[in-house]
């Protein structure tokens, strides 16, 4: 359930989330805070109540701290806020998922994370096919991949070979942007022919590992 953060909204968006304090004794529920650009898990904290109000009104994620046993904003003295872009809330109603925005080191030790891991971007290709995989189940008639989708797999195969065809014709030739731009073009709609197969970039790899394994065994 996706939970806006506009101010005029905050009390509709509490009751709309149904939290289940209740279910522990210190009425305190955990917020697993990500990363809403890389995707990267970069800490846990505790909320109440009032944690989640503050953070629904003021956009900085601010928690219940079991240490200092008070209300405690991420940044308070560091500067280093976590400004909320979304909260979802688990099938339990007793767990949270706050992506943000940092605004510097999460973790107190000067860290990106408090698993001392470095913030950066995933890939792009498992992005990509999350993007694609929406497309096809969420349909949007302004999306190009939507429409092929609707279009069913010959024509998704059509333009996978005319991608391809495109792609020879410019490996023979000498400008590698080209190039480059044609292989993307036949990258995309292969990942896209695969979606429409049930099929992902994973199951291709592992067969791909297999035959490594086999011949190199």
């Amino acid at each position: 359930m996706l939970i806006n953060s506009l101010k005029n909204e905050t009390s509709l968006n509490k009751k709309k989330m149904k939290i289940d304090f209740e279910k522990y004794a210190d009425k305190l529920v955990p917020a697993i805070i990500q990363d809403d650009a890389t995707g990267k898990v970069l800490m846990l904290g505790f909320m109440n109540d009032e944690a989640v109000e503050i953070t629904l009104t003021t956009g900085n994620v601010t928690f219940f701290s079991r240490s200092k046993g008070r209300l405690w904003t991420k940044g308070e003295d560091s500067g280093n806020f976590l400004l909320m872009k979304e909260i979802r809330i688990d099938c339990d109603g007793d767990s949270l998922l706050i992506k943000v925005t940092p605004a510097g080191p999460v973790c107190h030790t000067g860290d990106d994370t408090c698993w001392k891991e470095k913030n950066e971007p995933q890939r792009f290709l498992p992005v990509l096919e999350s993007v694609i995989y929406e497309r096809k189940n969420n349909p949007s008639g302004a999306s190009y991949t939507s429409s092929l989708f609707q279009k069913g797999i010959n024509k998704i195969a059509q333009k996978v070979g005319e991608e391809a065809v495109e792609l020879v014709i410019e490996a023979k030739d000498n400008n590698d942007e080209l190039f480059k731009e044609e292989a993307a073009d036949l990258l995309f709609h292969y990942l896209i022919l695969l979606q429409a197969k049930g099929s992902t970039l994973k199951d291709i790899e592992f067969i791909l590992e297999k035959r490594h394994k086999k011949n190199n065994g």
